[in-house]
């Protein structure tokens, strides 16, 4: 979508960017309808779960939580949007898969997004930022993608991902993957795993995830000089996998290792680092001792 063009010639789009965009009454497009159902359906199957509840089956829904909350921390954030680590193919490909059932989109679009992000971190041009409400930036964002569009432009920031077929091959069939997640969950388990598990599971993986691109850039501690809003939270770092820790990510973007200090919780770190000292991810980023000194607020 090309920018609107004043009478000199230049762009608008950060003036018009910082108008209050309306989430309900404006134009939906089918990508956003069918992420907004997807986000209600999963809601609304976790407000059934009382009604088909067995405790297996709520179990079930905590595991599958840390499970694909785990993957997209492991693949789509730290492996394939900041190439912090490197695996084999034979295992990224498997990796990236499972994180498809965590319901955030494929990898592509997952990928795209917070690349945008940390390049437009805070400004006008973030496709989430909280200068824009923390509803907005926790949730409405999801559901309007040609305003992405038109801040962010095209997805031309993950060329090197468009060039793998498996990732294109996701990108296009990521419907039907999510309607065999959700038939394969009651086929296998009834209502109860269908609500308890996929429900109460996928609910929590979204709010623990909404919530590091809201809260986390809202409240919190910094140690960072960062030129953004970025917030480590500690008490929401285990349920995030390590991904709280935000100002530390914003401060050192490609580090394989979030939680810097060795009090701070990372659990996906602790997966990194197993996969490499088993030989599985190499190439692993860590900033450096002149890096933390350069950028710490206290020195």
């Amino acid at each position: 979508m090309c920018d609107p063009i004043r009478e000199d010639g230049s762009s608008q789009r950060g003036a018009l960017s910082k108008e209050k965009r309306p989430y309900i009454h404006r134009e939906w497009s089918w990508a956003d309808i069918i992420r907004a159902l997807t986000v209600m359906v999963v809601h609304f199957l976790c407000l059934l779960a009382p009604f088909y509840y067995k405790w297996e089956a709520l179990r079930f829904g905590f595991v599958l939580y840390a499970l694909t909350s785990l993957s997209i921390t492991f693949s789509y954030h730290r492996n394939l949007a900041h190439r912090s680590f490197k695996l084999p193919k034979w295992l990224e490909y498997p990796l990236a898969y499972f994180a498809v059932f965590a319901l955030q989109g494929d990898p592509l679009d997952w990928v795209s997004i917070h690349r945008f992000h940390h390049q437009f971190t805070d400004s006008d041009r973030d496709p989430h930022s909280p200068i824009e409400g923390f509803w907005f930036s926790h949730v409405w964002w999801i559901c309007d993608t040609r305003y992405i569009k038109y801040k962010c432009g095209g997805r031309n920031n993950v060329m090197d991902l468009k060039q793998q077929w498996f990732y294109r091959f996701l990108r296009m069939t990521i419907g039907f993957h999510v309607l065999m997640f959700w038939t394969v969950l009651y086929l296998y388990g009834g209502l109860p795993y269908l609500t308890c598990g996929g429900g109460v599971g996928g609910v929590i993986g979204y709010h623990v995830t909404w919530l590091v691109n809201s809260a986390c850039h809202i409240w919190g501690s910094r140690s960072w000089k960062t030129k953004d809003t970025s917030r480590n939270v500690w008490w929401l770092s285990l349920f995030t996998m390590g991904e709280s820790w935000h100002n530390n990510h914003h401060a050192f973007e490609s580090s394989a290792r979030q939680g810097l200090e060795w009090w701070q919780i990372d659990i996906t770190w602790y997966l990194i680092r197993l996969f490499e000292v088993l030989g599985l991810a190499t190439d692993v980023k860590l900033p450096s001792e002149f890096q933390k000194r350069k950028l710490a607020l206290i020195r």
